[in-house]
């Protein structure tokens, strides 16, 4: 478990002890709470659309770019991917560039960028091409986030991202070679050892290096977990992002009794991790800590209410609207050859679900302001969402802050809390995404 740390000026952290106490029941009642949110709300009722709508102006806006393509395709992963062929990627890519072309026709402009994927750097020279033109077309932005798994990081051509990319988040899941080999990334991507050169090797070519640990796989012991966190400190990245492990109903049968672990053990692990993290980082989000507190992180929809998401099976979401672009590869390239973006469905949100939506963002980043409220839709957090507000109190999730009455302060039981919440979310999402691919036939690939 963690033990003090003395700082190279002899200044001791003493260890940090993380205050979770809601009971398992809890946990799990909450779990069924948000799934009905979540199939409800994330329900694929949408219409047709053809196009995106033009920017309102005084908004800020992300742009988010996904590359599907992965040399080898992981069980448990339910993100948009097709496997890797080289004439397909790069005529994707040549697309992916004149539909960014397009948004900044409509006029928008970004503060900042998420390439997310699939893997992004399976072609390092587009990859870099892409970046450049978004730095020509919207010179405002602060900031490129990419993603990148531990294999890549060794090629000689990653190091063309150097200048281009400001963060990287590298997808390691875990540093134990017993782990690395029951999901099945061992032969893919090398052992802990291999993963953990690599990534210190690229530590100088990006101002900020994120390692994404998993936990709650069967079999992780706290001693592997202890491990993972302990050659991720090593490693002296700028973040390190610990996410649970989420079963959907796309990976239950490969996942679920393979794969994950007894649902019990997840909150005694998410307290060691806090244990062993909090001192060391500043926590940034329920999953995701960093050594300050005003950098960008993966859950990029935290900084930003509104995004537009460009490339196959991309999200945007714009004038409480939800955009989908179509996730088959043949008509991405058809409409883009047709100068039209890939948009081809929509879904309007009402007030009251988007404020929900606004209330599990501000549980799980620790940021739930009554000002943000009032700002933003007019209302008093305390009456309009009495029911969340309510049962979140009662739990200990939350307290007034006596320092500022606007502001709320997430416990270590509300982190717990907005955690699940989250993962709930994300796993609907993963959800929708294997209903969108479901109806592709081969020729869409």
């Amino acid at each position: 478990m963690s033990s003090s740390i003395i700082l190279p000026d002899n200044k001791i952290i003493t260890p940090y002890q993380a205050d979770i106490t809601v009971p398992n029941w809890m946990v799990s009642s909450l779990e069924r709470v948000m799934q009905y949110f979540v199939d409800k709300n994330l329900r694929l009722d949408t219409i047709s659309a053809d196009r995106m709508p033009k920017p309102v102006e005084g908004k800020k806006y992300m742009l988010y770019v996904h590359i599907p393509f992965c040399h080898t395709l992981c069980s448990f992963c339910t993100f948009h991917r097709f496997l890797f062929n080289e004439e397909k990627a790069r005529a994707y890519f040549i697309s992916l560039r004149k539909e960014m072309q397009m948004a900044k026709d409509l006029g928008y402009t970004f503060e900042s960028m998420y390439i997310g994927g699939g893997t992004t750097t399976v072609l390092e020279d587009e990859l870099a091409r892409t970046i450049e033109l978004a730095k020509t077309l919207f010179p405002e932005m602060k900031e490129v986030s990419c993603e990148s798994d531990p294999q890549h990081l060794a090629n000689p051509e990653f190091r063309q991202l150097q200048g281009l990319v400001d963060r990287m988040s590298v997808g390691v899941q875990s540093f134990d070679n017993g782990i690395l080999k029951m999901t099945d990334r061992l032969d893919k991507f090398g052992t802990g050892e291999e993963t953990f050169d690599r990534i210190m090797a690229a530590k100088e070519l990006f101002p900020i290096i994120n390692v994404d640990l998993i936990f709650g796989f069967k079999g992780q012991t706290q001693e592997i977990i202890q491990s993972d966190l302990d050659m991720a400190s090593k490693l002296d990245p700028r973040q390190i992002t610990t996410y649970p492990l989420m079963i959907t109903h796309q990976t239950r049968k490969s996942v679920k009794g393979k794969l994950a672990a007894p649902h019990g053990e997840m909150m005694d692990q998410y307290r060691q991790i806090l244990n062993s993290l909090v001192g060391q980082y500043t926590q940034l989000s329920g999953w995701a800590f960093g050594k300050t507190n005003d950098e960008g992180f993966d859950e990029y929809v935290i900084d930003y209410d509104e995004y537009l998401g460009i490339g196959s099976g991309s999200f945007s979401f714009l004038n409480d609207t939800l955009y989908v672009n179509t996730f088959s590869l043949r008509k991405y390239q058809e409409r883009i050859s047709q100068g039209r973006m890939a948009v081809e469905q929509q879904k309007r949100y009402q007030k009251k679900e988007i404020m929900q939506y606004r209330f599990l963002l501000g549980m799980f980043s620790g940021r739930l302001s009554r000002q943000y409220f009032r700002d933003n839709f007019n209302v008093n957090l305390d009456t309009a969402l009495f029911k969340e507000m309510s049962s979140m109190k009662a739990i200990g999730a939350i307290k007034n802050d006596p320092n500022n009455p606007d502001d709320i302060i997430v416990t270590d039981n509300g982190k717990m809390m907005g955690l699940v919440m989250m993962k709930e979310f994300y796993s609907g999402m993963d959800n929708v995404r294997a209903q969108l691919r479901k109806p592709l036939a081969k020729q869409d690939m």
